[in-house]
């Protein structure tokens, strides 16, 4: 669908006049553009993006969240006089003082500056770049430890919530409209075996031993813009999915993304699993940030967060293919069973070096204290 961004970014406060727009970035959810406006001579570049109100229900509300959580990281950045404050997301008003404007179609539509000399990778390329993508989640998460105000907007509510994925699981399983169980034994036994992790974290949270905190909720290492030449944190993005949540989601989904060199839907298991250094590294990098206000609970459930969130995905994975393939895309006949495989075998990976993850963890912490 053509969208008339001349006519959409008029009625942002932009520095300048719109000399040029682009599609922008490889993102699967929003329709993302780099605007270039000019002034005496200077321009100045922005990001305008359309907002997927099919997956975010409500715009307004996170929208609100994301003004509150950027505001807030400058504030204290800037109170630090640290070099990164100018360098930090920022919301761009309309016109009319809102956070978003919204098209004669509906669509829902918000600008932010672009931060110059910064990149970010899809892939691990070394364990500096894992314990650096750590360390700037584990900033993201102390540095929202005392927003102030009600709690953030829950922007996909039961997003982590692992017993009702399992619920999830189970109800398709039992109906089984493709009749596609019988091609997926090995997976949906795993998974019933499987079943008495969902809540353990839920059950530390119900006795108080693990607080709900601002946790990102998509800790994979392209939402991390590191300095092109310095390859240093600058700032943590896609801030759509900022809400209440655990801290140990963040880490164990960090797990799940980088510690496997394989990718999501490979087919040879052989190259897919839980690689120690880069577990190292991770874990390295978000202690150094977190170590003062982590609670022992959350410390000594670091590994255990790791295979939790993979095992979620698995569950979500396996489910959709039982449906029918209703939720992620799919490219080839079985993708989200090869994507459940995959999980699984990350799962499989994470309790055969289990031991010594933990013992890793105890040692990190201990040297932090």
């Amino acid at each position: 669908m053509e969208h008339d961004i001349k006519h959409i970014a008029q009625n942002f406060n932009l520095d300048g006049k719109l000399i040029r727009y682009e599609p922008f970035g490889s993102g699967h959810i929003n329709d993302t553009y780099c605007l270039t406006c000019e002034k005496d001579d200077r321009q100045t570049h922005y990001i305008l993006q359309r907002i997927n109100h099919e997956v975010f229900k409500n715009p307004p509300a996170m929208m609100e969240n994301i003004r509150r959580v950027t505001n807030h990281i400058r504030r204290k950045l800037q109170e630090q006089q640290n070099k990164l404050a100018s360098r930090q997301l920022v919301v761009i008003d309309t016109k009319d003082g809102s956070d978003f404007c919204r098209d004669d179609r509906g669509n829902y539509w918000r600008v932010y500056n672009r931060i110059e000399n910064a990149v970010t990778y899809d892939t691990i390329e070394s364990p500096e770049l894992a314990y650096e993508a750590a360390r700037m989640f584990g900033r993201f998460a102390a540095m929202l430890t005392d927003l102030p105000g009600p709690a953030l907007y829950e922007t996909i509510p039961d997003f982590h919530t692992t017993p009702k994925r399992f619920k999830t699981f189970t109800e398709v399983l039992g109906t089984d409209p493709c009749n596609r169980a019988k091609g997926a034994g090995d997976e949906i036994d795993f998974v019933l075996e499987n079943a008495g992790i969902c809540d353990v974290l839920l059950n530390h949270v119900d006795k108080g031993e693990i607080p709900v905190r601002i946790t990102h909720n998509d800790t994979k290492i392209n939402n991390v813009l590191l300095d092109e030449k310095t390859h240093e944190g600058v700032c943590v993005i896609d801030l759509d999915t900022v809400m209440p949540g655990l801290s140990l989601y963040d880490f164990g989904d960090m797990v799940r993304t980088a510690t496997n060199p394989a990718e999501e839907d490979e087919r040879d298991l052989s190259k897919v699993t839980m690689r120690m250094p880069i577990f190292e590294m991770l874990l390295k990098g978000f202690a150094e940030e977190t170590h003062k206000f982590l609670t022992p609970a959350e410390k000594k459930n670091m590994v255990f967060a790791g295979k939790l969130i993979t095992f979620e995905q698995m569950i979500r994975f396996g489910a959709d293919h039982l449906a029918g393939d209703i939720y992620y895309k799919i490219h080839r006949e079985g993708h989200n069973l090869d994507r459940c495989r995959t999980q699984m075998k990350m799962v499989q990976s994470i309790i055969t070096q289990e031991e010594a993850m933990n013992a890793l963890t105890d040692s990190v912490f201990e040297k932090l204290s």
